[in-house]
């Protein structure tokens, strides 16, 4: 099976190897960079999802291959916070799309206001931990869960859901 990712970033494309392994599907990932057609720094539960979608879909159109996924992080008001929240779409070449969502953590106010002030998360988190790349690492998710949840895990947990919602419509999986 071939898959591509709508994006280089290593985290991602490590989300899909792992999520498949995981399911026992042998597959060869490979990454392509593609635009999210969104905001650096989407807002919203909406134009998060519109990111992953976009980005699947893009990869569709970039080599011969069985399916594509799209993996797009934003942040989201609720209740007076900031929240990380995290989309996903995986795209078949017959213009099947499946979406799923996945965890959300409320982020502190020393790192939610300069995002509110229209930073993007990922440099803001290099600023606030004084690491770099940390967009292809833990995430802030992993910085605010310790360590417990990397953006790998967060964003391998939504394939999950994902690579599920395709093996039942196309009847793979033993749960009907």
């Amino acid at each position: 099976m071939e898959i591509v990712v709508g994006s280089a970033n290593r985290a991602k494309i490590g989300a899909v190897k792992g999520a498949f392994e995981s399911l026992g599907i042998q597959a060869n990932v490979a990454g392509a960079e593609t635009e999210s057609g969104v905001a650096a720094q989407p807002f919203g539960d909406e134009e998060t999802l519109a990111g992953a979608r976009n980005r699947a879909i893009a990869a569709l159109k970039t080599r011969p291959h069985d399916l594509s996924i799209g993996l797009e992080g934003g942040v989201k008001e609720l209740d007076g916070r900031l929240y990380i929240c995290n989309w996903g779409a995986l795209a078949l070449p017959d213009g099947t799309v499946f979406t799923a969502g996945g965890a959300q953590i409320a982020l502190p106010e020393e790192v939610a206001a300069p995002v509110r002030d229209g930073g993007e998360l990922g440099p803001v988190m290099e600023a606030f931990t004084s690491r770099e790349d940390i967009r292809q690492t833990g995430g802030a998710v992993g910085v605010f869960t310790d360590g417990t949840v990397s953006r790998s895990a967060m964003f391998s947990h939504i394939v999950m859901l994902l690579a599920g919602q395709w093996r039942f419509a196309s009847g793979q999986g033993g749960s009907r």
